[in-house]
């Protein structure tokens, strides 16, 4: 009983196992894909030419008219609670003064 009172566990252990990148395998690659698309040679990919492996703020774009439904929102709740607090003030100044 002693010896557990004075025992602390030890924090759960986190792994992630390493990712090795070659910028010079990427590089390339990319100079045989230019070549290859230059003298016409097409490999079949999974993916179609209009791919782009970089889509940061690709979502937002496409939203479109969603992200202005979320602002329409976002201002009639600041607007609710801009009220509530107009009619709190009210009804404590009237509390108070009365």
């Amino acid at each position: 009983m002693i010896g557990k009172f004075f025992h602390t566990p030890k924090g759960k252990q986190f792994h992630i196992p390493y990712r090795y990148y070659d910028p010079d395998k990427e590089e390339m690659q990319n100079r045989e894909e230019r070549i290859k698309r230059e003298l016409g040679i097409h490999e079949k990919k999974e993916y179609g030419e209009n791919y782009r492996p970089n889509i940061r703020g690709q979502f937002r774009r496409g939203m479109g008219d969603a992200s202005k439904t979320a602002q329409d929102a976002r201002r009639r709740s600041n607007t609710r609670l801009i009220m509530l607090i107009v009619i709190l003030s009210l009804a404590v100044y009237l509390i108070l003064n009365f």
